[in-house]
């Protein structure tokens, strides 16, 4: 046992421990930012969006079926994950800079925020160029609802999102609950359907704004005949 009073096999096997757990870390980090362990997102049926219930934020909110919004003219939503964070900001900015364009094809700009605390939805407005409507219910963020827990900070994605609203000029606060994934809809008039879904997958996960307009514009506006129907 004479090999135990050697000094360099300790060394040796603190080496070992070390290179195992500096492995065991590149392969978590490796795994973290593949698609591998986020959680798939379910398609939302147009009779499931239909039913949900939103409120207005006036001083005396009403409450109204969301099909409302999209049923004569089609809409484009964002579900916002966190009025406060910066990376909504940057995405309702993004989104807003198509509002002269989306009101040219007579279809609106929606969001829907989960919880309504202290200045949060005011403070988000200035970034947003349409009527913001509350889903306490969480529906929107559904069927499957997922978040993004702490993993998210070690995304490369997530990280370059980040400096990207940096760099942007966007900022923030840590208010509210922010680990739902949001997303961005385009939804048809009357039964056209869901025209396009974007589903989060990660912080900063922004929708294309392309596909916005395209989607935008292949919506068919009802008509009184139609509605009659």
């Amino acid at each position: 046992m004479s090999f135990l009073q050697d000094p360099s096999f300790f060394t040796m096997g603190m080496w070992s421990i070390g290179a195992g757990a500096l492995g065991a870390a590149a392969l978590a980090l490796l795994l973290a930012n593949t698609d591998v362990f986020l959680s798939k997102p379910q398609k939302a049926a147009l009779e499931y969006l239909e039913d949900i219930d939103l409120k207005t934020l006036e001083k005396e909110p009403r409450t109204l079926k969301a099909k409302e919004l999209w049923e004569k003219n089609g809409a484009v939503i964002m579900a916002v994950r966190r009025p406060g964070c910066f990376l909504c900001r940057e995405e309702a900015a993004d989104l807003s800079s198509l509002k002269s364009m989306l009101d040219q094809l007579g279809v609106p700009l929606y969001a829907v925020v989960k919880e309504h605390i202290r200045t949060e939805v005011k403070d988000f407005q200035p970034y947003f160029k349409g009527e913001i409507f509350l889903d306490e219910k969480k529906k929107f963020y559904g069927p499957q609802r997922r978040k993004m827990m702490f993993m998210g900070f070690i995304r490369l994605g997530v990280w370059y999102n980040f400096f990207r609203a940096w760099n942007g000029g966007f900022s923030g606060n840590l208010e509210g609950e922010g680990f739902i994934l949001g997303g961005v809809f385009v939804v048809g008039s009357g039964k056209q359907g869901i025209l396009l879904e974007h589903r989060e997958k990660e912080f900063g996960d922004k929708v294309n704004l392309l596909s916005v307009l395209e989607a935008a514009k292949m919506i068919k506006p009802q008509t009184l005949a139609s509605e009659k129907k």
